[in-house]
């Protein structure tokens, strides 16, 4: 899309791929990359052609955090930026039909990490690191960041890694479950772009409503979620692509999943 300035976006294979795409500035998350990013959103979700969705940056690292040249823009209190510009992007990922993949490298920083980790999946580069700044600036973490800490690696290595404003390394993230893969740096786009086609011929009705119940674990109980997975599960089992997947089971050939 050409209007884009501060990202770049393309589809190919069936994976829409969104960079960031301001290097020169580490590519720090300025107003206008909050806007590109909310727009990108949802044209791959728009999109029937994209199955999967790659966050993915350019430059020396994925991110430096949020551009903290240029304070409040506009807004008159900094609950209200992150609400009304950050929070769209943030909720648009988590409550997308498709899955969406954090490819990592470098520094991943602030309110940026907040937003790689809001994806479903992530990859990262050897070398590579979240960085937890929030501290050391007299800030509380945002972006989602307490959520995802605490969740993967409990509170009280969550809170040591926040009050010492520190550097998880990519080892580190893939061992509390932060990540999902670490790569050699020269392969991360490779296998990035891989993993991403190989997910894009799953079957896409399972998947978004296989992440719709899963996003939904820690604030059900588990008898809700049983029911959940009842209730959802005739949906799948009902559709075409489940009866076209039996077939190909017994006929033993590939599947090939339409969405409906």
């Amino acid at each position: 899309m050409s209007e884009f300035e501060t990202i770049t976006y393309a589809v190919e294979n069936r994976v829409a791929t969104i960079t960031l795409n301001r290097p020169k500035a580490m590519n720090a998350v300025s107003q206008k990359m909050r806007h590109e990013l909310k727009a990108a959103v949802d044209a791959s979700e728009a999109n029937d052609d994209v199955r999967v969705v790659v966050l993915r940056a350019e430059g020396k690292g994925f991110t430096s955090g949020a551009d903290l040249t240029e304070g409040l823009t506009g807004f008159e209190t900094t609950e209200d930026q992150i609400i009304e510009e950050y929070k769209p992007v943030i909720m648009g990922i988590a409550e997308s039909s498709k899955p969406y993949i954090a490819s990592i490298h470098g520094a991943c920083a602030g309110v940026g990490a907040g937003i790689a980790l809001s994806c479903d999946l992530a990859i990262m580069a050897e070398g590579s690191f979240l960085y937890v700044p929030f501290a050391g600036l007299s800030l509380v973490p945002d972006g989602g960041m307490s959520h995802y800490l605490v969740e993967a690696m409990g509170y009280k290595r969550a809170y040591q890694a926040f009050l010492e404003a520190g550097r998880i390394q990519a080892d580190e993230c893939l061992q509390y479950g932060i990540v999902n893969k670490v790569v050699e740096a020269d392969k991360l786009v490779e296998s990035t772009q891989a993993w991403a086609e190989t997910l894009a011929q799953g079957a896409p009705l399972a998947q978004k409503i296989g992440k719709q119940i899963m996003r939904e674990v820690h604030t059900s109980t588990f008898e809700e979620t049983l029911r959940k997975e009842a209730k959802l599960q005739t949906t799948c089992a009902t559709s075409q692509d489940h009866q076209n997947a039996v077939m190909a089971f017994f006929e033993k050939r590939k599947t090939v999943f339409l969405g409906k």
